[in-house]
């Protein structure tokens, strides 16, 4: 499916820093495609694209603010596992979007309540102590399943199975795979695994009354969103609309395992 491409936002990673803007915007102009660099704030609501100029963090960004809208990142970070190109290869990533060769990168979208309040999670989301055991309740669709005691417990998407997950051992999951991917962290079990879940599936994890820490902090997408207390509960399960990200290459993923992993 080839995208309407008549009015297309530039996030930048850092706006103190220095970014191509007038190039990127050069470049899309003269294909008349209007350009709109957004500072602060600003959410324009008419873009047909973001192009989030940064790493893997400016993409979760563009999602947060823009989450109807597809994003193409250019990397200017670090490991940019996210981003489709680097920034020596602007002008031959512009000629490709009007060309339409790209391919469009549906991700599952997490949405989680929390006491107080709710917002979406496209990485994952982590319950975690500060320095006692965090013995958290875990139940699928109600049903209690495991008490998972560790330094906390994290439940993900596939996009952020190349983040945090996998650094704590779980599977790498293809990014279109619809599921959720839920795992203990330093988990006081040797044999505790990784579970892949369905998408549809319901997630409720509750701090347990055996819990002894008093600092448990509720994590999402790497922010630290609110504190803990025992018996409280937090929800995950599948939003309502997923997150849209622009490759230029079908076989980005293994591509990318290859380049950053160094499979």
């Amino acid at each position: 499916m080839k995208l309407p491409l008549n009015k297309i936002g530039i996030l930048p990673r850092d706006e103190e820093l220095d970014y191509p803007v007038d190039e990127v915007r050069a470049l899309f102009e003269k294909h008349g495609i209007g350009v709109c660099f957004i500072e602060g704030d600003e959410a324009p609501t008419d873009l047909d694209l973001v192009v989030a100029l940064g790493g893997d963090g400016t993409v979760l960004r563009a999602f947060d603010r823009f989450p109807q809208c597809p994003v193409i990142a250019i990397n200017f970070g670090t490991v940019g596992f996210l981003t489709a190109g680097d920034r020596k290869d602007l002008a031959q990533i512009v000629q490709l979007l009007v060309d339409g060769k790209y391919c469009v990168s549906e991700r599952l979208v997490l949405a989680c309540r929390f006491p107080g309040g709710e917002g979406l999670v496209y990485n994952e989301v982590t319950l975690r102590a500060r320095h006692k055991l965090l013995f958290t309740d875990v139940f699928v669709d109600d049903v209690k399943i495991r008490t998972i005691r560790g330094d906390g417990v994290a439940v993900g998407t596939p996009t952020g199975s190349t983040g945090l997950l996998m650094a704590m051992g779980a599977p790498l999951v293809m990014p279109e795979v619809r599921c959720m991917i839920l795992d203990g962290i330093n988990e006081y079990n040797f044999t505790s695994r990784a579970l892949i879940l369905p998408a549809e599936k319901r997630v409720r994890l509750r701090v347990s009354p055996e819990t002894r820490d008093e600092q448990v902090s509720l994590v999402v997408d790497g922010r630290e969103i609110c504190g803990l207390a025992p018996g409280q509960d937090v929800y995950v399960g599948q939003a309502e609309h997923t997150a849209r990200l622009i490759y230029l290459d079908s076989h980005y993923f293994f591509n990318n395992l290859s380049e950053k992993l160094s499979w």
